[in-house]
């Protein structure tokens, strides 16, 4: 008995490259995010032959790295840095994960304390109103402006 194809060929092998609507549907990030990803240099695609845009496989793991890091509020730019120090666009592992991880913990752990202790400090700021109280701490630190009189005294 023949076969019409080769059974044993790699026609069913997916594609090697995806089109920008693919990794969008595969990523969950817009099309549009995509782009701006790549017009920052967080990632790069090809063009096709008829002048479309074609992205590597791999890059499905590089979105999701910026999109996690991005959700635990590490900025883009920094995001970029960190990919930007893996050699020649290689797709980060489990273990830049790991190590980058790690240095942006102390960023973050520091954000938290001030974000908490700004949250701890708001109360009595909105039952003031005009953020001039003698010692509110979020916009009159130590009560500087009270030498300057009552009322306030920031120009718009």
């Amino acid at each position: 008995m023949a076969f019409a194809t080769d059974p044993f060929s790699d026609a069913h092998a997916p594609a090697p490259e995806l089109a920008v609507g693919e990794v969008a549907a595969r990523s969950g990030v817009a099309v549009s995010a995509l782009h701006f990803y790549e017009s920052k240099g967080l990632i790069q695609s090809a063009r096709s032959g008829g002048n479309q845009r074609r992205y590597p496989r791999a890059i499905l793991r590089r979105v999701a790295f910026i999109k996690v890091a991005q959700r635990v509020g590490i900025p883009l730019a920094e995001i970029a840095e960190a990919l930007q120090a893996l050699p020649e666009g290689r797709t980060p592992t489990a273990a830049d994960w790991r190590r980058l991880s790690r240095e942006w913990r102390a960023e973050l752990d520091e954000r938290i304390r001030t974000l908490t202790q700004l949250r701890n400090q708001l109360d009595g700021c909105i039952g003031c109103g005009c953020l001039s109280l003698k010692a509110c701490p979020l916009r009159n630190a130590r009560d500087t402006l009270a030498r300057e009189g009552p009322g306030p005294h920031f120009e718009p």
